[in-house]
């Protein structure tokens, strides 16, 4: 063979081994890529079950959504109605959805499916039921009609709701797999483990980029911190709270501390003989010593609450100034009858005692429960802590508990009238400590059937000041919201609601 003809063999052999090379390159790359179009997420939030007219997460992990939704500046959105409407001062409502909807088993959106998935949503959650108030519902192509029972000029933001999402109602498992309209649908369910999640091709609002993700739990803060840092986690909710600053000065972290619409508060049961006593309840508040709650307990990511909302809000009034004093503490127990005897606070012969609840998924709860008991001591006042699984359902089937601490978003509308209904009218969905004070329920009454926005706030304000005199809660700190991410993690957004976590444009950087 000639040395012309071997060097084109060579030539030729090599161009096949070069080409070949470059597939097998460009392949690897492709299923590197595709591996990398998937993250977890892993967060206190424990998930007994998926349905999501009874929990937020199907909400949060982008499985189902809302009628309504609302923005990082508290202003109410389309979502999947694209329009409503009230001609009657708020009573009767027609909400249009959007068209080209399909539920993630293909079956189409339209106003009888809002509507069917709306009446099992008041059927099994009575707190949604009490706060829609809906009368009657009727439904015509993609115009759906709701009329409640008295005029709710308010009643859009109701929708915003985790609770009120929207499923196919149809389908059966909901606990376990909810047929929902967001860009990822449910591929397994371990109940307070683990949630596995794919993309829904078929998402009306573009195709999310990620083409899984996974969402995990665990309520301990540090092993929160060590799965990001191992890179076990790709988004962590919450570190824990002494690690922030360590993880701001990881390159290859990214830390985002927002501020939040939760507050951490002190309930108290007035249905219990002592706590009857506004003198008692001052007291017990000047044993709360909310600087160090923000400063040591929060480490610093909180501010101090004078009230339930964060002082910018319009309807946040001014408010008498919080003391921490043991000797204030001491006067209002004597104004209340009591005096010390061999160490403890005494009234006819018996002395003092609260049994105090609190959780552990947000771990701050029980510190701030300890300081409390420990700043009660010195009064002789005796606080047992009682740690509970599930405070809510703790709650709603018990009175054997004085004190409770609770978290929770006071404002996720932007408007004042939910916390108050929830948390001071009868059958409010948080209002398991008995509150009735008449006046309150008549002012908040009024605001319900308000529309003129400045008379809505005053009427706040109005409702808000007589909760701070009659010391109804403890409002203790507004926690920030914290979360920290791998710098390859795209399209992530810290909402100050909680209620959106997995988007449609949440990403990772592939290369």
């Amino acid at each position: 063979m000639s040395v012309k003809k071997i060097s084109m063999h060579v030539t030729a052999y090599i161009l096949v081994l070069i080409l070949s090379a470059c597939s097998v390159s460009t392949e690897s790359k492709s299923e590197s890529e595709d591996k990398k179009k998937e993250l977890t997420f892993l967060s206190n939030f424990p998930s007994e079950t998926l349905d999501p007219h009874l929990n937020y997460t199907p909400v949060r992990a982008g499985i189902a959504e809302t009628l309504v939704k609302i923005n990082e500046n508290s202003e109410l959105e389309p979502w999947l109605a694209k329009e409503w409407k009230s001609d009657d001062s708020g009573q009767t409502w027609t909400f249009t959805i959007r068209e080209n909807i399909t539920f993630q088993n293909g079956s189409k959106v339209d106003a009888e499916a809002v509507k069917r998935s709306l009446k099992r949503n008041i059927e099994v959650s009575e707190a949604m039921k009490n706060a829609l108030k809906i009368k009657t519902m009727s439904a015509d192509g993609q115009v759906l009609t709701i009329t409640t029972e008295q005029p709710l000029p308010q009643f859009p933001s109701e929708l915003v709701h985790p609770n009120t999402a929207i499923i196919d109602v149809s389908e059966a498992n909901v606990e376990q797999k909810p047929i929902g309209t967001g860009p990822f649908q449910v591929a397994s369910f371990e109940a307070n483990s683990r949630l596995e999640l794919e993309r829904y091709e078929g998402y009306w609002d573009g195709k999310a980029k990620l083409e899984r993700a996974t969402l995990t739990f665990n309520e301990d803060a540090n092993a929160r911190t060590a799965a990001l840092q191992s890179g076990d986690a790709d988004i962590v909710y919450r570190p824990a709270i002494e690690s922030i600053e360590g993880l701001k000065n990881d390159t290859s972290i990214v830390t985002d501390v927002v501020p939040s619409l939760r507050t951490h508060l002190l309930m108290y049961n007035t249905g219990k003989e002592a706590l009857k006593d506004l003198n008692v309840r001052k007291a017990v508040d000047a044993l709360i010593d909310r600087k160090a709650v923000a400063e040591s307990i929060m480490a610093g990511q909180a501010t101090v609450a004078d009230g339930p909302f964060l002082p910018d809000f319009p309807f946040a009034p001014s408010y008498e100034k919080k003391i921490f004093s043991l000797d204030a503490a001491r006067k209002y127990l004597e104004a209340a009858g009591y005096k010390m005897k061999d160490g403890k606070a005494m009234k006819d012969g018996k002395p003092l005692s609260f049994k105090l609840l609190t959780y552990s998924y947000r771990p701050e709860l029980p510190l701030m429960a300890q300081l409390l008991q420990s700043n009660a001591k010195e009064l002789g006042i005796a606080i047992e802590i009682q740690q509970v699984e599930n405070m809510d359902e703790y709650l709603a089937q018990n009175q054997d508990w004085d004190l409770a601490t609770y978290s929770l978003i006071t404002a996720p509308r932007g408007d004042a009238s939910y916390f108050l209904n929830s948390a001071y009218m009868p059958g409010g969905a948080i209002n398991p400590g008995q509150i009735r004070h008449e006046k309150l329920i008549g002012l908040i009454d009024e605001l319900n059937h308000t529309v003129e926005e400045e008379k809505r706030n005053g009427l706040a304000k109005e409702a808000i000041t007589i909760i701070d005199q009659e010391a109804l809660h403890s409002f203790i700190v507004h926690p920030h919201n914290f979360v920290a991410y791998k710098d390859y993690v795209k399209g992530w957004k810290t909402s100050k609601s909680e209620y959106y976590i997995l988007t449609k444009d949440l990403d990772v950087k592939t290369t």
